[in-house]
């Protein structure tokens, strides 16, 4: 019966509960409305006070991955026609390129550009970066589209920086292969290079023997170039199988067609080599030791000269591939100089000040009435009596 009685006047508690929550509300309303308004007010007129924050935007479309028709121009030149195929892989590029962006070679290069760990006023790269990173956004969406906005307190150093974003991003991609004919572009101008360098060096080498071309009677000029072509025919069919090796199976019908060229041009080589050392022993015998040791350099630098020729019509035609892909960046809308202040949202900055004021008040009016009400009850008065006690306690061994 007991438990009857309880159960029934739970609601009628709960509901005069609510009242005297109301109640307190209606006491200390002009405290609840004045003092958020008050708060409001003040924070409109901070707002004031703040440097505004100019917001630059600029879009651009990064480049689109699509096969180059240089796989059937090597194919036709035969020797290096491989590296055409290993040169592709990837497929969404919008990610990379957001991480090229982000990337700490594109943030220095702009901190040194724009001279930004003065103008941050930051003591190391690491903080300028961070101010960098806290003042730019960069996102992507599903139409493909690169979009960079950068805050600053002057406008045109926020379209500046903005368009520098993608101004540095093109110099990266320049020292980088990121389509198919950069990868081949840039492989072959390493190689083309490193050939210029050994063809210099077997000339000067060549030089230095002191011998003219008129001693060699008995081993004529053209059969050397003959062997030195085919010397260099060989290696770059060998730099054509290793990179095959990347992206072809053994078993491949392609990748074996490629090993017996290798093989046939070894064969070749071999003969052509075991048929000059005859002719150069007799060479040696009639003209002296100065002799074999021009026809060496010689030999050497006909094979140098080949493999140039051979590495130089590859980078044209890479180079031919990359101009056609056309610009690797194209941008859709470079920024412009802000008109208007992005920041600070003097309104918006009014409206939460009010709302957090006021739900603050709101929660201190009903806690000071739970104290006052706890005051009138003996035993509630006791138990904040004690726990005022355990607090100067707890704080005294603080």
């Amino acid at each position: 019966m007991t438990e009857l009685v309880q159960t029934i006047a739970t609601p009628e508690d709960d509901e005069i509960s609510l009242l005297d929550l109301l109640q307190v509300i209606v006491d200390n309303l002009r405290l609840l409305v004045l003092g958020p308004l008050a708060v409001g007010l003040l924070a409109l007129g901070y707002s004031f006070t703040i440097p505004p924050t100019y917001t630059a935007k600029t879009q651009f479309l990064p480049p689109q991955q699509q096969q180059s028709a240089a796989a059937s121009m090597l194919a036709s030149l035969g020797s290096l026609g491989g590296l055409a195929g290993a040169a592709g892989g990837i497929k969404n590029p919008v990610d990379q390129y957001l991480a090229y962006l982000k990337s700490v070679s594109l943030q220095d290069a702009l901190i040194s550009r724009y001279k930004l760990q003065e103008r941050y006023e930051t003591k190391t790269k690491v903080d300028t970066r961070n101010t960098l990173t806290a003042n730019v956004r960069m996102s992507s969406g599903k139409d493909g589209l690169i979009s960079i906005e950068v805050d600053d307190k002057a406008p045109q150093f926020a379209a500046d920086l903005a368009n520098g974003h993608v101004q540095e991003l093109v110099k990266l991609l320049g020292k980088m292969a990121v389509t198919e004919a950069q990868y081949r572009r840039l492989f072959f101008e390493k190689q083309l290079a490193q050939a210029k360098d050994n063809l210099i060096a077997a000339e000067v080498a060549l030089k230095a023997t002191g011998i003219s071309s008129s001693v060699l009677k008995s081993n004529p000029v053209s059969a050397l170039a003959a062997v030195a072509g085919l010397k260099a025919q060989v290696t770059a069919q060998e730099v054509k199988v290793g990179a095959m090796r990347g992206y072809l199976a053994e078993t491949a019908p392609d990748f074996k067609q490629a090993l017996n060229e290798l093989a046939n041009l070894r064969s070749q080589l071999a003969k052509q080599e075991k048929d000059e050392s005859v002719s150069s022993v007799a060479s040696n015998t009639a003209a002296g030791k100065d002799t074999g040791d021009y026809v060496t350099k010689y030999r050497e630098y006909k094979y140098q000269e080949t493999l140039f020729e051979l590495f130089s019509k590859q980078f044209e035609i890479a180079k031919v591939d990359e101009a056609r892909e056309g610009a690797v960046i194209q941008v859709l809308d470079a920024a412009e100089v802000p008109e208007r202040k992005s920041k600070p949202k003097k309104a918006m900055i009014a409206i939460i000040a009010t709302l957090v004021s006021g739900f603050a008040l709101l929660l201190f009016v009903f806690f000071r009435q739970a104290l006052a009400n706890a005051g009138q009850n003996s035993e509630s008065a006791q138990k904040m009596v004690q726990l005022k006690n355990s607090w100067r306690r707890a704080l005294a061994r603080a």
